[in-house]
């Protein structure tokens, strides 16, 4: 019975075709076409396995960074690598080999407007896969500038030719030519291919900026990365016990900054004759960073200094100048002294023995004693009246300046370095020290007169630069306004620190 069934059902499903195939053919030609279409697409989804996400996570996505797993043993101290752009790269040690990220093919003009790839972004993608291929046997080398280096000589040390340091010199992209000078220990960064020919380059100009050079291709291009800097604020503070440069190094200041602070100050204060123990400073600056680590510091951005119980404040403007709360300038129309001294070996004084005339006079002026040819400047912009000599005098020089002034330098080493009727600027050298004329060692003897009188020097009022534009002068004020808070903030917490310190247990 079994048996007998099945075949019926055979036998009826042959019956079955045979009917529709007749039906079929007795259709319109144009729904057998349609017909016949359908059941061969409804066969190919049969027979084509769809693709999954593991298969098509092989191809390398346009717009998407391929991130490959480092060795830790090639990364010193077991640190993350540091990513740069093209290509990137593990800082590994010198000669070692490791497999590289890809860089991003970020790039939405190789996709048509139908969504569909062009042609130009296929060949990007098979690019990309040869470079990721050939970073993984690429070969890094650390070399390290020494004196008389050139890029040409150091290329040569590793092997490569003098063609290759040409095309490495003249890499497309404006930047290569920071490689003709080169610093001495200065380390650059060289990788070489399978082929030995030279693949890439990394030089460090800063700690923020470094130098690629990478081969594309058949020809070398150049481009230049700069980090962000994160700017923050920083605060110290120093009493003088001795000098203010050890009260500097004692508060924590670099030698840059000690400087810096000393001429911010230097028209009101003389930092080698004014400062007295007991004298106090306070100063806001810029405290540079890279992705958290610290790099050093920037700009004074405001300080404060008590001598002998006046207090004299500066605040940055964005001209990168100096003024006072009050928006006058802190930088003088005229320099105190006018040359790098040793020390004042004779002042100011109505009345001096002379030590080569053997007798009493008054000692118009202040000589600064300083070693044999030690530059001496203009103390301001002024017209030179008298450059010349006299057995008197030596080589000296007179300068005419604004509203009344008259700067006289005297007992110059040679003949000045300034011509009568010439126009200085402050600053500009006019002549050596020496001990010309009637001098008793190397000096410079300086004299100050105002309306033809003289006045000493080291004290007399001197006339302001220029104060703030009247435009500018409202932002300045409550950028002034904003620091001087900002620095007795920091005084403040400072004060409070110590009192806390100070106090007696319970």
């Amino acid at each position: 019975m079994i048996y007998l069934s099945f075949s019926h059902i055979n036998v009826s499903s042959r019956t079955l075709l045979k009917k529709l195939l007749i039906i079929f053919q007795n259709l319109p030609k144009l729904h057998r076409s349609i017909i016949i279409g359908s059941s061969a697409f409804l066969v190919l989804l049969l027979i084509i396995p769809a693709s999954n996400e593991d298969s098509a996570s092989d191809d390398i996505k346009v717009g998407k960074r391929i991130q490959l797993a480092l060795p830790e043993d090639i990364v010193p101290g077991g640190s993350q690598p540091r990513q740069s752009v093209l290509p990137q790269r593990s800082v590994g040690s010198q000669n070692a080999t490791a497999i590289q990220p890809l860089p991003s093919l970020e790039n939405t003009d190789g996709i048509e407007q139908s969504g569909t790839l062009s042609g130009r972004t296929l060949q990007k993608k098979v690019k990309a896969q040869d470079a990721l291929t050939e970073l993984a046997h690429l070969s890094w080398q650390t070399v390290k500038v020494r004196s008389g280096d050139s890029l040409a000589l150091i290329l040569k040390r590793l092997g490569f030719s003098a063609q290759t340091t040409y095309a490495v010199s003249t890499a497309k992209g404006k930047d290569s030519k920071l490689l003709k000078r080169l610093n001495v220990g200065d380390k650059l960064r060289i990788a070489s291919n399978e082929t030995k020919q030279l693949a890439a380059l990394e030089y460090p100009l800063s700690k923020t900026d470094t130098l690629f050079i990478n081969l594309v291709g058949d020809s070398y291009q150049s481009h230049r990365e700069s980090k962000t800097v994160d700017i923050r604020e920083g605060f110290s503070f120093g009493t003088i016990t001795s000098s203010f440069w050890n009260a500097g190094v004692t508060a924590g200041l670099n030698d840059s900054q000690i400087i810096n602070f000393a001429n911010i100050f230097g028209w009101d204060i003389d930092f080698a004759l004014d400062i007295r123990e007991g004298d106090s400073f306070h100063i806001t600056f810029e405290k540079k960073y890279i992705e958290g680590e610290y790099i050093g510091t920037g700009n004074i951005l405001a300080a404060e200094i008590t001598n002998q119980g006046e207090v004299f404040q500066a605040i940055r403007f964005t001209d990168d100048e100096y003024y006072s709360p009050d928006g006058k300038s802190m930088r003088k129309a005229f320099l105190r002294a006018p040359v790098s001294f040793k020390y004042i070996s004779s002042s100011f004084k109505p009345r001096r023995f002379h030590p080569v005339q053997k007798r009493w006079k008054a000692h118009k002026g202040i000589d600064y004693a300083a070693k044999r040819g030690t530059p001496v400047v203009a103390a301001g912009n002024g017209k030179v009246t008298h450059a010349t000599y006299n057995k008197y005098n030596g080589n000296y020089v007179f300068i005419q300046h604004g509203n009344g002034i008259v700067t006289k330098y005297l007992h110059f080493s040679k003949r000045p370095s300034v011509k009568k009727g010439q126009r200085v600027k402050q600053g500009q050298t006019i002549g050596y020290v020496g001990a010309t004329g009637l001098a008793a060692g190397p000096h410079l003897h300086y004299e100050f007169l105002l309306n033809g009188v003289h006045r000493n020097p080291r004290t007399v009022k001197l006339p302001d630069a220029r104060p703030i534009a009247k435009k500018y002068k409202a932002d300045f004020m409550l950028l002034a306004n904003e620091r001087l808070e900002a620095l007795s903030g920091a005084k403040n917490a400072l004060l409070s620190t110590q009192a806390s310190d100070i106090a007696p247990n319970d």
